[in-house]
């Protein structure tokens, strides 16, 4: 993987491009020259249609997204394909919802890439956990309420029914913690941070399709959170941020 400081994409290669949380407008402006010089273009589920008609008209579109049980194609296929492009000499742009390298398989894709001798270049996003509590009013860091920021997964690979996270490092006081993906486990989840010390009067908030004009937001104490979720029948992608920080809340939601 390298850095560049091209304002054009180049022949050959390949650019992870950090779409942001959802709303168009917190698209980098790097992403943006990058998507209108592209030949194809590879897009997830969460990258929104303003984001994907940035490209040119004869750029090619392949949407390769996936949803809790439904991928469009196997990760394998989608790094197959990106070789395929870039040894075609195409400006390949690979688009990906939030950060390229934050829960986003990135990491996975830029191993494929490297093993075929094609460069990479990552172009950061605006990940979810910071655009999204933003939006809200959430402080992530807080000098009365949070001294640490933790990132955590709520979803395995296939096949993987455990949450095998750790747990008590999750549930220490004194940090805000952000779970991707989380919603279908959301009960389990809670439960598992009450059982390792959190205490269940722990305010915490549901971020619903967050950024866009479709946001919902349910806030509640930890030990009524999925219960309150799931009265309102919010629905994937959700973002669940836990902590002192989601009392605080500095914008309508």
């Amino acid at each position: 993987m390298k850095s560049s400081t091209h304002s054009e994409p180049l022949p050959g290669r390949v650019y992870l491009v950090g779409a942001g949380p959802g709303d168009p407008d917190l698209l980098t402006l790097r992403g943006a020259r990058l998507i209108a010089g592209a030949d194809a273009v590879l897009y997830d589920n969460l990258v929104s249609a303003e984001i994907v008609a940035l490209a040119p008209a004869h750029a090619e579109r392949f949407y390769v997204g996936k949803k809790a049980a439904s991928h469009t194609l196997p990760q394998e296929e989608i790094g197959h394909l990106l070789i395929e492009l870039a040894r075609a000499g195409r400006r390949v742009i690979r688009l990906k919802g939030g950060d390229p390298l934050i829960f986003g398989r990135g990491g996975e894709e830029i191993e494929a890439l490297s093993a075929a001798g094609i460069v990479a270049t990552v172009v950061p996003g605006i990940t979810a956990a910071s655009g999204i509590a933003a939006s809200v009013g959430f402080p992530l860091t807080h000098r009365d309420h949070a001294q640490t920021v933790v990132f955590a997964t709520g979803h395995r690979k296939t096949g993987e029914e455990i949450l095998d996270l750790d747990w008590p490092a999750l549930a220490r006081p004194g940090q805000t913690l952000v779970i991707y993906m989380g919603l279908t486990r959301l009960a389990e989840i809670c439960r598992q941070l009450i059982i390792h010390g959190l205490p269940a009067t722990t305010p915490a908030a549901v971020i619903e399709r967050g950024t866009t004009p479709r946001q919902r937001i349910v806030t509640a104490n930890l030990d009524e959170l999925a219960q309150k979720v799931a009265e309102a029948s919010l629905r994937p992608p959700a973002l669940t941020v836990v902590g002192g920080v989601t009392g605080r809340i500095g914008n309508d939601a």
